[in-house]
């Protein structure tokens, strides 16, 4: 058995992996870098995986060593050679911290190049630990002032999370988390660099915003009356987020203004919103074949889309967030910041850069209010109880956000509703297909979320 077959059996019971669960029939190690020999040794590699026709790089940091410690046995990737054991090395702060170390020091290591942001200082013997949670890359903290995120899937050119963040820091936005440094590579046949890893400002008193909602819709369901068809209302309850939401709003809509500022805009071409309602349409269509679930709403979907395509006037674009929700967003005690600005990461870079319509943001989040009010009912036998007063909560804090997002500034929601409404219903049909691949017990919440709209 090769080493690429013991990676081949390990990389699809890792969280972060696309193929959670599937079998890896072709697997070829593309680029493998030693960062530190010894025991324990480090290894960078970058794997291509051919599934299903489609082929994917991911980047995998290897430690080696004779005896592993106890610590690092949730680790193990397998077998090294004789008397060896390989393990995923972002458990291991012995070599985590050569990273760190690589970004404070500019160092370059074959292929691989670790660069620090002009003025950052960086503590390169902090002790490393991984953070929980996390499903599509790997972070790191390192004490409470860094957090380094481990890209998994890589894509060539320039990556759209270390470009806005530069960009909003240096615009000196108070709703980022500024960058200390990255690291990137150059595989043989690319012409652009791939980023590896960003190194960042970590804000270790901040809540994410998604946990934020889950803590004041739980106060809210808890709440003395609650039995009683309902009767305490969301303003009334001690957990009410309408305050939050406005103030998110804004800060949404100051991200927006500042990244139109730094990348600027565009009119959106005649047509323009046809050809997304036929996207929209055609996403639809395989959805409903992938999960029949959808398709007793597919019709009424289809109508709001071709509403969609009668609208007609200028529409201006520019660069957005991309894949906004609660759980992008964390509370800090001097507001709100935003972070990962990559989008969705399976998709290519180009799209992912792609200017968009600043309401695909505010869609997102207001699907995302939604979906928090929705799982905190799952599996609770009062769920019919409490439905009237979730629904309460979702009006009360999507209200609160498009208010704040238009005082400062943000194309009006309520001025634009047809396209908004397309863009949440296309946003949620979305969610409908990952659901339904990833989270099946989940799936009721897009569906219930489409039913209750249409």
């Amino acid at each position: 058995m090769t080493f690429a077959d013991t990676l081949a059996a390990w990389l699809p019971a890792q969280r972060w992996y696309a193929g959670v669960g599937t079998t890896i029939r072709d697997l070829t190690v593309t680029a493998d870098t030693a960062l530190v020999a010894g025991d324990p040794e480090l290894r960078h590699l970058v794997v291509t995986v051919s599934q299903n026709g489609e082929a994917a790089r991911i980047q995998v940091l290897v430690g080696i060593r004779a005896q592993l410690p106890d610590s690092l046995q949730h680790a193990v990737i397998g077998p090294a050679g004789p008397g060896a054991t390989a393990y995923d090395a972002l458990h291991d702060p012995a070599l985590t911290r050569i990273l760190l170390r690589g970004i404070s020091e500019q160092v370059t290591v074959g292929p691989l190049r670790f660069v620090k942001e002009p003025g950052a200082v960086i503590d390169s013997r902090l002790d490393s630990l991984v953070m929980t949670g996390e499903q599509s890359n790997t972070s790191l903290t390192f004490g409470d002032v860094a957090i380094l995120k481990v890209l998994r899937r890589l894509f060539p050119g320039q990556h759209p999370d270390l470009e806005m963040n530069r960009a909003l820091a240096r615009r000196g936005s108070a709703h980022v988390a500024e960058p200390y440094g990255w690291i990137e590579t150059t595989i043989d046949g690319d012409r652009d660099p791939t980023l590896l890893a960003i190194l960042s400002r970590y804000l270790p008193a901040a809540s994410d915003g998604w946990s934020l909602a889950v803590t004041s819709l739980r106060d809210l369901y808890s709440g003395d009356g609650v039995s009683e068809a309902g009767s305490i209302r969301p303003e009334q309850a001690g957990g009410d987020f309408a305050g939050e939401a406005f103030r998110l709003g804004v800060a949404t809509a100051e991200v927006h203004a500042d990244l139109a500022a730094e990348f600027g805009t565009a009119d959106n071409p005649p047509g323009a919103l046809r050809d997304l309602a036929g996207q929209m349409t055609t996403k639809l269509e395989w959805v409903c074949v992938e999960v029949p679930q959808l398709r007793p709403y597919a019709d009424k979907l289809r109508g709001y889309y071709a509403d969609l395509a009668e609208m007609t006037g200028p529409l201006t674009v520019q660069r957005v967030h991309g894949d906004y929700h609660l759980g992008q967003v964390l509370r800090t005690p001097t507001g709100w910041v935003v972070l990962d600005f990559e989008g969705e990461p399976v998709m290519p870079l180009a799209q992912r850069r792609a200017p968009s319509v600043p309401l695909r943001d505010v869609a997102g989040m207001l699907r995302s209010f939604d979906y928090a009010a929705r799982h905190q009912l799952l599996d609770r036998p009062d769920a019919a109880a409490l439905r009237d007063i979730s629904g309460e909560w979702v009006e009360r804090s999507q209200a609160a956000f498009c208010k704040g997002y238009a005082e400062a500034g943000g194309m009006d929601p309520q001025a634009n509703a047809p396209l908004l409404r397309a863009l949440m219903l296309d946003k949620a049909v979305y969610e409908v297909v990952y659901e339904a691949r990833h989270r099946p017990a989940w799936l009721s919440i897009p569906l219930g979320s489409i039913a209750e709209a249409l």
